[in-house]
């Protein structure tokens, strides 16, 4: 996604990162695993999961391997608009109510 920190930093400060949907203001916030990733980077919008944490900063190989891109079809996530698919809320969660 972003080569340095301070690029993921510039994201977080114009807005451009949520995490579980919630907008980030702070660049060292703590991610979990299970957490969602929603990235609005070069005029589009990622979603990813965390699915591990590295123990250090390592090459972009290994980071790649610590999430999930949701919005892959290939990837095996399942259907994106299954809500429990791509949060942490529960489908019955009034978020979710159909219109």
């Amino acid at each position: 996604m972003m080569r340095a920190r301070t690029d993921c930093a510039d994201l977080v400060a114009r807005g451009s990162i949520r995490i579980n949907r919630q907008p980030t203001v702070k660049p060292h916030a703590k991610l979990r695993v299970g957490d969602v990733l929603t990235i609005a980077i070069q005029g589009a919008v990622r979603v990813l999961r965390v699915a591990g944490l590295a123990g250090r900063r390592g090459p972009a190989a290994e980071a790649r391997r610590l999430y999930i891109d949701v919005g892959d079809a290939d990837a095996g996530c399942g259907d994106v608009n299954d809500v429990s698919a791509t949060s942490c809320i529960g489908a019955d969660s009034s978020a979710y109510r159909a219109p």
